[in-house]
């Protein structure tokens, strides 16, 4: 079963991905922020991260980057899923390493949608 690793500070986008994700067959970790998150992938790397832009400790940008310079770190699928919205913000992303980006809100036809973009559904 493919991982994919959650990470924003909200608790109820959590449990709205988890939802959506487990009803798509992944098995899900959650973190809530991107410090957290770089310690999840040190104890397991997973498929594919859907992530926050905007969270307090370590933001998406921050996490994307440190990720990304792990030997490691190439291999997960990123989906930056986030308010942000305008083209310089998707520029940043992609240019950091993010595989897709989503906006908030999304539903199950969004998420299934962008991860059979990119291979794992």
């Amino acid at each position: 079963m493919k991982q994919v690793l959650v990470v924003d500070d909200s608790i109820v986008i959590r449990k709205v991905a988890r939802r959506i994700l487990e009803g798509l067959s992944f098995e899900i970790m959650e973190a809530e922020n991107g410090q957290d998150a770089l310690k999840a992938c040190a104890r397991r790397m997973p498929d594919a991260i859907l992530l926050d832009w905007n969270m307090p400790v370590m933001d998406g940008m921050q996490f994307l980057r440190e990720l990304r310079r792990r030997p490691d770190g190439g291999g997960p699928k990123v989906i930056f899923c986030t308010t942000e919205n305008d083209v310089a913000h998707i520029a940043r992303a992609v240019n950091a390493g993010a595989d897709e980006y989503i906006m908030k809100p999304f539903d199950r036809e969004i998420i299934a949608l962008k991860f059979q973009e990119i291979g794992l559904c």
